[in-house]
């Protein structure tokens, strides 16, 4: 099997203590959100792509009425594959604003075949 001996020998005796081999919970930090409320972020990003981070801590509370930071939410979405985007925010222009700038620069650069 390339297995070493006394790897088998503790999951033999962990079947004979405990009906399973599977790993045991180990100490740490418990989780403030619980699975229902990890996948309800998970939800919410992808019907909203764009979405932040910060916004999705704003409408999720945690357990015992303590609010979940960003942080937290990023590293849910990124347990699942995901990212938390923000929404570019910037000048609105219309098609005549970036016509009026391609004339201009047109305009501007007219003469680059004659210098060269």
């Amino acid at each position: 099997m390339n297995v070493n001996r006394t790897t088998i020998f503790r999951l033999r005796q962990r079947l004979n203590e405990t009906e399973t081999v599977s790993d045991q919970p180990r100490s740490g930090r418990p989780k403030c959100t619980t699975q229902r409320q990890d996948r309800n972020l998970v939800r919410n990003h992808v019907n909203n792509r764009f979405l932040s981070a910060s916004a999705s801590s704003r409408q999720t509370s945690g357990g015992n009425i303590q609010r979940i930071g960003a942080n937290t939410v990023r590293r849910r979405l990124s347990t699942s594959g995901l990212r938390a985007r923000r929404p570019y925010i910037g000048p609105i222009l219309t098609q005549r604003h970036h016509r009026h700038q391609r004339t201009l620069w047109a305009q501007q650069h007219a003469a680059w075949d004659r210098i060269q």
